[in-house]
């Protein structure tokens, strides 16, 4: 099922990110999480996708796995900054004899010299979502920066960047985490007057360590609230606190999007499964989920 035709339904929808095994060794422990993630009954989950395509073929292996083993919709990441057309063919073409419907299209990080190597075909995302659409038969969603992409500091600009992915044909968006829902809705309401009318899923990341956020925050450009930097300064030495503080301000921006009309979850769960059934089971019935 397309994932544009699931975000048009009244209901919340619910999914997962995961992300796939950098060495083979790990495919059965990635494989074992995302069965267990599965019995929560996401509506669909994403895979991603490694820098410069390092995981592209687990990538398709696990999202394979999601949809023709454990039934559920997989949405597959795809990013091209690194790729030639040729070998984005040859992705959709694996892609598709894998049964994957659903792709995101990502430019992919930027080399840390910025210097892209010679021949390279891909600059922007648009480019790709322009050539999915030409390959037919996919529902392609892109990405969006409610605090405006990190490497672009007009975020009116931005905002023109993203509608030209919309204007090749891209299907829905999903968001980049954000920790003050009030950027969310400010991103919203900027986006519906510069044209951009498409489903929207926000992102939305449960901070459980506190030595991966400072990271994440620099490669994504989010900031931090006062209330959440309160948090890392109470509880960033007691693990257990912190994820406990964690997923409870996740539930506590959840709630409140739901309450504002937001359809569309979308849970970076770093491949835990025990997190993202802490925060369904705070939520069951705010997601009308209470038979599950």
């Amino acid at each position: 099922m397309f994932i544009s035709e699931m975000l048009r339904d009244d209901k919340v929808t619910v999914s997962f990110e995961v992300f796939p095994p950098k060495v083979e060794s790990s495919f059965d422990t990635v494989k074992a999480a995302v069965t267990e993630l599965n019995k929560l009954h996401p509506d669909y989950m994403s895979v991603t996708y490694g820098a410069g395509g390092s995981t592209s073929k687990k990538t398709t292996d696990i999202a394979s796995y999601i949809q023709k083993d454990l039934g559920t919709n997989a949405l597959a990441h795809l990013s091209c900054i690194s790729s030639t057309r040729e070998q984005i063919e040859k992705q959709l073409n694996d892609m598709r004899s894998a049964g994957i419907d659903n792709i995101l299209a990502l430019r992919g990080d930027m080399p840390e010299d910025g210097v892209l190597p010679g021949g390279m075909e891909y600059h922007y995302a648009w480019q790709l979502v322009e050539d999915i659409k030409k390959k037919g038969g996919f529902c392609v969603g892109a990405a969006c920066y409610p605090e405006g992409h990190v490497e672009c500091l007009n975020k009116t600009k931005d905002l023109d960047y993203l509608k030209q992915k919309v204007d090749c044909g891209c299907d829905f968006l999903v968001t980049q985490m954000f920790f003050d829902n009030n950027v969310l809705y400010t991103f919203l309401y900027n986006a519906l007057k510069a044209g951009i009318d498409l489903p929207v899923t926000a992102g939305i990341m449960p901070v459980t360590n506190s030595r991966q956020i400072s990271r994440i925050c620099s490669l994504s450009g989010t900031s931090l609230t006062p209330k959440f930097r309160s948090i890392l300064d109470k509880f960033g030495d007691n693990p257990a606190a912190l994820k406990q503080a964690g997923i409870a301000y996740a539930v506590d921006q959840i709630v409140d999007m739901v309450s504002n009309g937001i359809k569309g979850i979308h849970i970076y769960t770093m491949n835990k499964p025990d997190v993202a059934q802490s925060i369904l089971n705070s939520l069951s019935s705010v997601f009308g989920r209470d038979d599950n």
